[in-house]
């Protein structure tokens, strides 16, 4: 897991050339004239754009095919992870839609506009959770396959 701000983007270009690419389309991106939904940055990659109100609590997720690139691009939230190996499975995993929803304990860490988190498959994490009170949020989420 890595979390930052977005203007420090440039720091992760060794990472992978996939992960410098999501990286530099949220830095570029003009999120106020994309709707939300998804939209293809290449062959295997892509970003959902999502406008929802954060939750007092929710399942820890996880994913085997897609590293996530997390960015509020409006609003705030807080963002649940721990390792997968520490959950236990609450729904199984769904190869179609690379995701399997698990109960545990975890860090909650704050992640506001402008800021990003990268989570990685031994990631869980739990997101759209609220800091205080609901929030509407506008988020990007940059799906990296593995």
């Amino acid at each position: 897991m890595i979390r930052d701000k977005l203007k420090h983007y440039k720091e992760y270009d060794r990472l992978s050339s996939s992960i410098k690419k999501g990286l530099e389309f949220l830095e570029k991106a003009d999120f106020e004239n994309l709707q939300d939904g998804r939209h293809e940055l290449s062959d295997t990659d892509y970003v959902n754009i999502q406008t929802y109100t954060t939750k007092a609590d929710a399942d820890f997720e996880a994913h085997r095919e897609y590293i996530d690139i997390q960015y509020i691009i409006s609003g705030q939230e807080q963002i649940g992870v721990t390792k997968y190996e520490n959950c236990t499975t609450t729904v199984q995993y769904d190869q179609m839609k690379d995701i399997e929803f698990l109960s545990g304990e975890g860090i909650y860490f704050p992640i506001k506009e402008g800021e990003f988190m990268i989570l990685y498959p031994e990631d869980a994490h739990k997101p759209s959770i609220s800091i205080d009170t609901p929030t509407e949020v506008r988020k990007a989420v940059v799906k990296i396959k593995i």
